[in-house]
């Protein structure tokens, strides 16, 4: 920002009205420099206390319920077909009322209706089980 202040004709030289900025500069380096220099350095690692040694084996191997689903839309049990829905509903609630919960591994067929196996998914969340997987997914990759 600069203005010129001249006189009408005389022989004084004109004044330049400037803001000298140099020494707003210099301060605001040495600001930088402080703030550079103050900050703590920062690590990119956690720290992190992990346990030593092996987890010990599991007490009491769970039992493993086997539910397929085939491409007529039929449900099997451990190899067992089974009816209806309900014989499903109600093995699926005895199965949650265990002490230790089985786990269910589902495994569809590549041609089964989704609608099938979406039932066979909710009933067993809506009764209660809490360990679902499903199994061969990799027959799914094309």
């Amino acid at each position: 920002m600069g203005m010129n202040v001249g006189s009408g004709g005389s022989a004084e030289p004109d004044v330049m009205i400037d803001i000298n900025t140099t020494p707003l500069i210099d301060v605001m380096l040495v600001l930088l420099v402080m703030l550079i220099i103050t900050l703590p350095i920062q690590l990119h690692s956690v720290n992190l206390n992990m346990p030593v040694g092996n987890p010990p084996p599991p007490l009491v191997k769970p039992e493993v319920l086997k539910i397929d689903v085939d491409n007529a839309g039929r449900i099997w049990w451990n190899g067992e077909v089974l009816p209806d829905r309900a014989t499903l509903d109600e093995r699926l609630a005895g199965a949650a009322a265990q002490t230790v919960q089985p786990e269910l591994h589902l495994r569809p067929d590549k041609a089964a209706k989704y609608e099938v196996v979406a039932a066979v998914l909710a009933s067993a969340q809506r009764l209660g089980l809490t360990r679902i997987g499903i199994i061969g997914s990799e027959q799914f990759i094309e």
